[in-house]
């Protein structure tokens, strides 16, 4: 397997983190009303068995979404429990009055549907930059320690590399705060990014 990535191609890696989190701040400033926005705190490869190490110790609630299309692999979108409960309030200010009566069944139908929205912008983002449709599987609910869930998600491509966008998203007014993190098929990603066409300068 090459992870060789072309040099003049680097500056792509970045360009698609940049635009897949605006397509993530874009739908949130549309849902909340608000300018959102968002920053790629973060862009390297690293060491799986070292992720851990590098994150927050505290729970998160968010969505694992599959890539069914090349590049591959998951998407982890991931909220704060505080973060999920105010976006649990936006997602259901319309349906219900009080949200004393909302059930977990619907707090996690809100998460999921959230988390959905931002993984779709930000592989919409990706699709467009690499010029090709990128469908995903329904989004898998995920609550446990952030450095669990980031550790087996990055596990389940099988490479002891994973490429790592971290990334916080910021809604002011609510004080709503997310993570994203990507994980594709080192192999296929480094194959699709070396294949992007460079424009002469």
């Amino acid at each position: 397997m090459t992870l060789m990535v072309d040099i003049r191609k680097l500056s792509f890696i970045n360009e698609m983190a940049k635009v897949g989190t605006n397509g993530v701040a874009d739908n949130m400033s549309k849902l909340t009303g608000e300018n959102a926005q968002m920053e790629v705190t973060k862009t390297n490869f690293v060491d799986v068995d070292d992720i851990e190490s590098q994150l927050d110790a505290g729970k998160r609630v968010g969505v694992r979404v599959r890539l069914l299309d090349p590049p591959h692999g998951h998407i982890l979108i991931l909220f704060p429990e505080a973060s999920a409960k105010k976006i649990t309030a936006i997602m259901l200010r319309d349906v219900v009055d009080d949200m004393g009566d909302v059930s977990g069944k619907m707090a996690r139908s809100a998460v999921e549907e959230m988390g959905n929205m931002m993984a779709s912008g930000f592989i919409d983002g990706w699709a467009d930059v690499l010029g090709r449709a990128i469908d995903i599987a329904a989004p898998q609910l995920v609550y446990a320690p952030t450095g669990d869930i980031v550790t087996r998600t990055a596990g389940l491509g099988g490479d002891d590399l994973a490429l790592f966008f971290d990334s916080d998203l910021t809604v002011p007014s609510y004080q709503i705060e997310a993570e994203i993190y990507a994980f594709p098929d080192l192999e296929e990603f480094v194959e699709m990014v070396n294949g992007i066409e460079v424009q002469p300068a």
